[in-house]
């Protein structure tokens, strides 16, 4: 059976773990609508993606 041969510090511990934390999304301005929206991505907004119209985006109607 397996068992550990020596107590893992707490050093030893976190140190393995830092590259777990989560990071903060990236986001850019969006040059058509001055929304920020993720890189290399469709504008949701304004359906833009390199200064060309790409995406019909669809407008709800307020009742």
């Amino acid at each position: 059976m397996a068992t550990p041969q020596h107590h893992t510090s707490k050093q030893k511990k976190n140190s393995r773990r830092s590259h777990d934390a989560l990071k903060a999304a990236s986001l850019v301005v969006c040059p058509n609508c001055g929304k920020e929206i993720l890189p290399h991505r469709v504008c949701p907004n304004c359906g833009y993606y390199d200064g060309k119209k790409e995406v019909e985006i669809k407008v709800k109607d307020a009742e």
